[in-house]
């Protein structure tokens, strides 16, 4: 059962490690990317990062199985680096109520609309799609922080520009 879908550029970290595992009490956490999966160094730092009696698995975003995820009823973290893999995930079957962004860089096009997260237009009109289909979407770095939804990040968006 997925728990929670974090969309963060530095997947497994101290936030995740130290606040959102302990918040979740999950049992496994799935980090869905490419680049991770690649390199064996960072599935290793990963790995070491979290304790022993959690799961990690660091697989290619094309290569999980969202639906199984879904239904198993092991409490799993999904960690996606990037929103672009958020529609890619939910059109291949990836179930979920809510959508948590933790940490977006700023980039190139980007707008500031909480202090860790950075979006495109494109990125708020995938997210508002989302939201249309009953995805609860928010942003905030740690369980203990106020939610930032996603009505007050479409408004900072756009007072941003």
């Amino acid at each position: 059962m997925i728990t929670l879908v974090r969309v963060d550029n530095r997947l497994i970290h101290g936030q995740v490690v130290e606040a959102w595992l302990p918040f979740l009490k999950v049992s496994r956490v799935v980090v869905a990317d490419d680049e991770a999966a690649s390199s064996p160094l960072i599935r290793a730092a990963m790995a070491l990062a979290v304790q022993s009696a959690i799961e990690v698995q660091i697989l290619p975003l094309a290569q999980v199985d969202f639906a199984a995820l879904s239904k198993d009823g092991v409490r799993t973290l999904v960690l996606l680096r990037d929103v672009a893999a958020v529609p890619f995930a939910f059109a291949h079957g990836l179930a979920l109520d809510e959508l948590n962004l933790g940490n977006v860089h700023f980039g190139t096009g980007r707008r500031q609309v909480s202090p860790s997260v950075f979006l495109a237009e494109a990125e708020l009109k995938a997210l508002q799609q989302l939201a249309e289909q009953g995805v609860r979407v928010e942003a905030r770095a740690v369980p203990s922080e106020k939610p930032v939804e996603l009505m007050d990040l479409t408004e900072r968006w756009a007072k941003a520009g």
